[in-house]
């Protein structure tokens, strides 16, 4: 008798169908084989081999990128005004001569090699967070007010408080980089719909607008407040002392652990809001604990050095044709990624126009632009 095209279908051969995404596919559910579950199974080794591969794969690509990271650190202490060579900075490292010129040089570009390492890990982590969190691959520190809000916060500082040295720039900086942050966070969150990336990006750019104009409204009135407030408005490592690095290093510490654990939850926002409910995330909570991590470190990272163009919107774009999409790869070099840039541009910097310096802020724009048009025209920017 033939079977009536309406018959049941075997419930064994039914799959689950689970949006494309990185950590979709690491849990995915592999189909079981129509013969049941006496017939033969079909096994699922060679896509755990293909993963184990590709995270073997990435793991290499890491490391090494680690290693060229302590190459440039190494050029950084070796290169300047005065350069040394490889074998004097190991020396002046492991056996420090205090009557040796060549050692205290080294010594005191310690700081500013710290700083560009630090500055570039924050940067990083910030912008490819920031880019997840909110779907928007043009994303960067500005998005949620964060440079406007440090920079208005240094010029009342410089204006009506008298702060005219770094050591007190960095805490008024990372006030109105917090602030600013709460503010758009909250403006966005209004509404039933909560903060959507799209009312995150519009409440960002109001606030920056709006901060920008009071700023400016400082800075034409008093000529010693924008004489005061232009060396640190361009962004740069150089001058920095350990009293300024070693009060931020535990806030950035607390910035990088927060958002490196939220790899996993940014592949779930990067299917959607309702796919992402729908796994189980919540997400106004996920959303709100990655920006704290975002916050924490574009602050304590603008604090520093300023607000430093480029690395948070060109590093996580590079890194992608690295890795992949997989944000539990993104964050990590990111982080490795962004301090090679910031060191690179900052000891071409010093370098280019002996014996004068060019900041970093205005490198890093220099050299991150060709690369991100370089980006642009290779592949289409990821739709996140």
């Amino acid at each position: 008798m033939a079977i009536a095209p309406h018959t049941k279908r075997d419930p064994h051969a039914d799959t689950l169908t689970i949006p494309s995404s990185p950590a979709a596919q690491d849990e995915a559910v592999s189909p079981v084989s129509p013969a049941g579950p006496a017939g033969p199974a079909v096994t699922t080794a060679p896509k755990a081999a293909g993963r184990s591969t590709r995270r073997s794969h990435n793991g290499l690509k890491l490391a090494a990128a680690v290693v060229v990271l302590l190459i440039f650190c190494a050029a950084s202490l070796a290169f300047g005004a005065r350069a040394t060579s490889i074998d004097v900075v190991i020396e002046a490292l492991t056996n420090f001569d205090p009557s040796n010129g060549d050692h205290a040089v080294v010594r005191a570009r310690i700081p500013r090699t710290i700083t560009g390492l630090c500055v570039g890990i924050a940067l990083g982590l910030a912008g490819a967070a920031m880019q997840g969190v909110a779907r928007n691959p043009l994303a960067d520190p500005g998005i949620l007010g964060v440079n406007s809000g440090a920079a208005l916060a240094v010029v009342f500082a410089i204006y009506f408080l008298g702060v005219t040295n770094l050591t007190g720039y960095i805490w008024f900086a990372f006030l109105g980089a917090a602030v600013a942050a709460i503010i758009v966070y909250a403006i966005a969150s209004l509404g039933r719909e909560g903060a959507t990336p799209v009312k995150l990006a519009l409440a960002g750019a109001a606030l920056s607008a709006g901060l920008a104009s009071l700023m400016n409204a400082v800075l034409v009135s008093s000529k010693k407040t924008l004489d005061e407030f232009r060396f640190w408005q361009v962004g740069s490592i150089s001058g920095r002392d350990w009293d300024l690095i070693l009060p931020v290093i535990p806030f950035l510490a607390a910035g990088v652990v927060i958002t490196m654990f939220t790899g996993r939850i940014l592949n779930g926002l990067s299917l959607g809001d309702d796919v992402a409910r729908g796994l189980g995330q919540k997400v106004g909570l996920t959303r709100a604990i990655t920006a704290v991590g975002i916050v924490i470190l574009c602050g304590g990272a603008t604090a520093m050095a300023g607000p430093i163009a480029f690395v948070g919107l060109v590093i996580p774009h590079m890194v992608r044709t690295i890795c992949g999409p997989d944000y539990r790869w993104i964050l990590p070099f990111s982080a490795v990624a962004a301090p090679l840039l910031v060191i690179g541009a900052d000891v071409v910097g010093r370098v280019i126009l002996p014996p004068s310096e060019i900041p970093a802020g205005i490198m890093t724009a220099l050299v991150g632009a060709p690369v991100f048009i370089w980006l642009v025209r290779r592949r289409k920017l990821v739709s996140l």
